[in-house]
């Protein structure tokens, strides 16, 4: 197992990665200690997978957790959804000081981490993420919340969990798909702050996606540091964290225009950004090879790098409901060069569009 901190100044935590974690009673053993209940939110593809595992852990740790089990995918990441958590830790009358468990995805996570930030105004919770992405983005850093038909992500806290136990082994039963939408993520952390780590993707993606467990291991923890030096900077997100949306104000675009989960949030991330690399090109900060590079790297993840026809105009109106608009300005996340970015005000909308259309083309 390795192990690296969060360091943030009053609310520092640590994050655990290895394999078979959920299985190690000791990785819970210090929390569960502070905490005389348990409740766990979890869906309903993962509760037949990893829940019966964590069930007897809790039990070696003399813990018995309410269960929530709820419906599975990017469309329930909803008010609805998040009613039921609060119906049932109301019904089983949990207190302010129940340990929340979020075992799922980055869906769970979100969902799970938004209703601790509001439940009786502030629960514990400990990050189990079992999906890649969840594992190398969401899990850490406190950002939760639920998507509105605007706007994908528009409500929520920000909100620390008490740690994240990241088990590589739960990557064994993640579709392959979901696997590449996670790499999206990875992927990321090299384009915008650490070239070496795009050459070492650049090796090791074929490696990756057979899922071979050393290489996924170090993936989450290059990631995982990478993320929580940012997180320790700028928690909520005032400057330097900005930089992780590289991609993702195009992306969101196409979530929410085709409906949450038609495209899964890695994928339409990998075309965000391969359009945001194109915007770049056209300010003249990268040149036309390193954009081909940036595609062949999604294209490596088994990602897209070619966006839905939606129309730029269709484009443009989701992204104006973007969280980085100031006084009614829309900023986006651009690249100077492969491993470093720069958030800056959205040029002229024609030049946008332009990139839009190339984007969307072939």
């Amino acid at each position: 197992m390795r192990t690296l901190t969060v360091p943030l100044v009053d609310r520092a935590y640590e994050i655990h990665i290895g394999r078979d974690l959920l299985s190690r009673p000791e990785c819970l053993a210090s929390q569960l200690a502070r905490h005389a209940s348990v409740a766990v939110v979890t869906n309903t593809t993962v509760a037949p997978l990893y829940l019966p595992t964590l069930r007897q852990t809790l039990a070696v740790c003399d813990r018995r957790a309410l269960e929530i089990v709820l419906p599975d995918g990017e469309a329930y990441k909803n008010w609805q959804t998040l009613n039921q958590v609060f119906d049932a830790l109301l019904e089983a009358h949990c207190e302010r000081e129940t340990l929340l468990l979020a075992l799922g995805g980055g869906v769970i996570g979100d969902t799970a981490g938004f209703a601790a930030a509001c439940y009786q105004r502030g629960m514990p919770f400990l990050q189990l993420p079992t999906t890649l992405l969840a594992q190398v983005d969401s899990s850490v850093g406190g950002k939760t919340a639920i998507n509105h038909p605007l706007g994908k992500n528009m409500i929520g806290a920000f909100y620390q969990p008490q740690g994240v136990l990241a088990d590589i082994a739960t990557l064994d039963t993640l579709p392959d798909r979901e696997l590449s939408a996670g790499l999206a993520e990875v992927i990321k952390y090299g384009l915008i702050r650490d070239a070496d780590f795009l050459d070492w993707l650049e090796i090791s993606l074929p490696g990756l996606r057979a899922r071979n467990a050393t290489l996924l291991e170090e993936a989450v923890y290059r990631a995982c540091c990478h993320k929580a030096e940012i997180v320790a900077a700028d928690e909520r997100e005032k400057g330097e964290r900005a930089l992780l949306n590289l991609g993702h104000t195009f992306g969101h675009a196409i979530e929410t225009e085709l409906g949450y989960g038609v495209w899964l949030h890695g994928e339409a991330v990998a075309a965000g950004t391969v359009m945001a690399a194109r915007l770049s090109a056209r300010l003249g900060w990268l040149a036309g090879a390193e954009v081909a590079r940036v595609e062949a790297l999604f294209t490596a993840a088994g990602l897209p790098v070619r966006g839905p026809k939606l129309g730029e105009t269709r484009y443009l109106g989701r992204m104006r409901h973007d969280k980085k608009v100031q006084a009614g300005k829309l900023r986006l996340v651009l690249l100077k060069t492969l491993g470093k970015a720069v958030v800056r005000d959205a040029p002229e909308t024609e030049v946008i569009a332009a990139a839009i259309r190339e984007s969307c083309a072939g």
